[in-house]
């Protein structure tokens, strides 16, 4: 069964390029953990400061049954946003299903 996934853009157009990236991306996870229940990225514009120039930020939140994982990454690029996003999402599951592992 997949998990319910959930893809908002805030002050963004969506992306049909984004959106395949992040089911990808989404699919990899559920290689780590058969535990996640439901998943929801937020790719947003948050800063609007003159000096920085425009910046990204990718929010993930996946629910795996009794431990929530919630990450959020800036950048200039959206795309780099994602990646680096899910990279660290993808520790923060293994991490989690290899504690799970133990338990059992």
């Amino acid at each position: 069964m997949k998990p319910a996934v959930d893809v908002l853009y805030r002050d963004l157009e969506a992306s049909p390029a984004l959106n395949e990236i992040i089911s990808k991306k989404l699919e990899k996870l559920n290689r780590y953990s058969d535990q996640i229940i439901h998943s929801r990225v937020v790719l947003d514009t948050p800063h609007n400061h003159k000096h920085k120039g425009k910046q990204f930020r990718a929010s993930i939140e996946i629910d795996i049954k009794g431990h929530p994982i919630a990450v959020a990454q800036d950048n200039e690029s959206i795309h780099v946003a994602v990646r680096d996003a899910f990279i660290t999402a993808e520790r923060k599951v293994k991490q989690i299903a290899a504690r799970q592992r133990t338990l059992q």
